[in-house]
């Protein structure tokens, strides 16, 4: 009996070799056939699933942020429940913030090529034609809004500072986040160094206010 073929497991392994290949070459330089070739498959095969590489590559994008999607889980699940919750318990809104924020900062090889390769399908969706007709991302907010309401969570509990403005905070933090990666790839900053900038950020906002009011009695000067 032949065996069946699984058409989206296919499709998920011609574009894991997308994200390879264009890893090393970059984006821009990476053509079906090199793909074909690193997924051990013909040409002929990656036409019939794609058709044209613009779809191929659009493909690829839904693939890699399903990719990230998944890395955010796992951080998620190390990080597991705050201090004193009871077993079994979410983790808390700042171990999510931060867990969302650290899986985009490129500190080993799968999160390099995300950045890398996310970055390059932004400057592509504004200069290819095809790719500019198709939206960058589905949902471009998405984060954006998880972010916030992270923090609003935080606030409404009492574990973060009431006085900040949730919406401004984590746009500054996405984009910090952002510059933080590229700063990682092209040299300019290790990883350890960046973690500490967010996190130092992230400390601002996720301070209770009885903890902050605690910490400047404390100071040295202050009666």
């Amino acid at each position: 009996m032949p065996k069946r073929v699984d058409h989206e497991e296919r499709r998920a392994e011609i574009a894991d070799a997308l994200v390879r290949v264009a890893g090393r070459r970059g984006l821009h330089a990476v053509g079906m056939r090199d793909v074909a070739a690193e997924a051990g498959v013909s040409l002929r095969l990656v036409q019939y699933y794609f058709e044209t590489k613009e779809k191929l590559l659009l493909y690829g994008l839904q693939h890699l942020t399903d990719r990230f999607t998944s890395r955010v889980g796992a951080r998620l699940a190390a990080a597991g429940p705050e201090p004193g919750s009871a077993p079994g318990s979410r983790p808390g809104p700042r171990a999510m913030a931060e867990a969302l924020l650290l899986a985009s900062l490129p500190t080993d090889e799968e999160s390099r090529t995300f950045h890398l390769l996310y970055t390059s399908y932004a400057i592509l969706s504004v200069t290819d034609e095809a790719l500019a007709a198709q939206p960058f991302i589905d949902n471009p907010d998405a984060a954006e809004d998880a972010l916030a309401g992270l923090i609003g969570q935080a606030q409404d509990a009492g574990l973060a500072d009431p006085g900040a403005d949730a919406r401004t905070e984590a746009i500054g933090l996405l984009a910090m986040a952002a510059a933080m990666g590229t700063s990682i790839l092209v040299g300019q900053r290790g990883p350890e160094s960046a973690t500490a900038v967010l996190r130092h950020h992230l400390d601002r906002i996720f301070t209770p206010p009885a903890a902050a009011s605690e910490g400047r009695s404390a100071a040295p000067g202050r009666s």
